[in-house]
């Protein structure tokens, strides 16, 4: 009996597909009525998600990068030309990746902050660029607690009781105030000491303005030698001398602070050189045998390590996690190829972006990566 079915719709929808190409993988996800599933750890689970599609396959490829970073290595240090003997080196002597890690202030508000203090704690990145949130954050909750509240809670409400809203995290007014009667003294003594440079400089016959030049990095850098407190990021920074960028250091409550410090300090101010610092992230990245970014959030942060690794033709590894769109132009929704026509990423380097809330997926992330084994 001959068809039923109008040709026109059978050729439509039965369309014989081509031969599948060898290297095609299939899509698999985890079989948890299997023993393996069973407490599986971070490792484990990361490397079932590979095949599984959409984002977790893109957590997957971010995480076999992040090794990738950590793992690289070049010629021992003994082995090297001495015009050659830039970048990083391990416990042994061989060049290794130089990481760069990028952060905004909302995932320092949050409990992340915790995974990247570890990260800082054990000397795992080279340099961090944070934005000004992402710094006073960090010592204020030293200082005093942000608490769990409700994204719905109404701005009004909480403007008349004191309170602050970051999503749905509450920070009381008071942890400001306490920022301040901790900050001040320490910035009344930064400028003494810019002040004793200036005059001893003079007396000796030098450049007076030189002599007293601090950068953010510095002045970050006395921040976290200053608040001396195992649980802040900025403390482990300055104790493993790892430089922490800040290029808006003004845009947030540290910004308030040294504001308020012109009129007390008056005559004399605090000053701060930010082209210094510049020279100092862009010649990490020239000096890096292999350079690699890791970028939690968007906008200035992103930016600012991208663009210093184009002063080295790109970087050689980047992972990217936020949840911007591409569609309206941003930097923050940018895909890594669009930083590859820019010459921030090489383009055979191993890049990924994952479209993912942070403060889900990169604690997973350290724990199958950089935390899979203890330090």
């Amino acid at each position: 009996m001959a068809s039923q079915f109008p040709a026109v719709a059978t050729d439509a929808v039965l369309k014989q597909s081509d031969p599948v190409p060898e290297d095609f993988e299939e899509v698999k996800g985890i079989d948890y009525s299997k023993d393996s599933a069973y407490n599986m750890t971070a490792v484990d689970l990361i490397l079932l998600m590979k095949n599984m599609g959409f984002q977790a396959s893109s957590v997957s490829k971010a995480c076999d990068i992040i090794n990738q970073m950590r793992s690289w290595r070049g010629k021992k240090k003994l082995e090297l030309p001495e015009h050659e003997q830039t970048g990083e080196f391990d416990d042994e002597g061989y060049q290794k990746t130089t990481i760069f890690l990028g952060y905004t202030s909302n995932l320092i508000s949050s409990g992340l902050r915790d995974t990247l203090r570890f990260l800082v704690q054990h000397k795992m990145v080279s340099a961090i660029v944070a934005s000004a949130g992402g710094i006073e954050e960090d010592l204020i909750k030293v200082l005093a607690p942000t608490y769990m509240g409700e994204f719905s809670l109404p701005g009004k409400g909480l403007r008349d009781k004191g309170m602050n809203r970051i999503g749905n995290l509450l920070v009381p007014n008071d942890n400001y105030c306490k920022f301040e009667e901790w900050i001040v003294p320490v910035l009344d003594k930064c400028l003494e000491e810019q002040e004793a440079a200036m005059a001893e400089a003079g007396s000796n016959g030098l450049n007076a303005d030189s002599a007293a030049v601090w950068t953010p990095s510095k002045l970050i850098d006395r921040l976290g030698k200053e608040i001396n407190d195992e649980s802040s990021v900025l403390y482990w920074a300055h104790k493993n001398q790892i430089p922490v960028f800040c290029p808006a250091l003004t845009d947030g409550s540290i910004g308030d602070m040294l504001f308020f410090h012109t009129f007390k300090a008056s005559p004399q101010q605090l000053r701060l050189d930010i082209v210094a610092d510049i020279r100092k992230i862009n010649s990490m990245s020239m000096a890096a045998l292999h350079a690699g970014m890791i970028i939690l959030g968007g906008g200035l942060i992103k930016h600012h390590i991208c663009n210093a690794c184009l002063m080295r033709n790109g970087a050689d590894y980047a992972v990217y996690i936020n949840t911007g769109q591409e569609f309206d132009g941003s930097d923050a929704g940018a895909r890594p190829d669009e930083a590859v026509s820019w010459g921030k990423i090489k383009a055979d380097a191993h890049s990924v972006k994952v479209y993912a809330d942070v403060s889900v997926v990169f604690p997973l992330m350290v724990a199958a990566t950089f935390a899979a084994t203890k330090p």
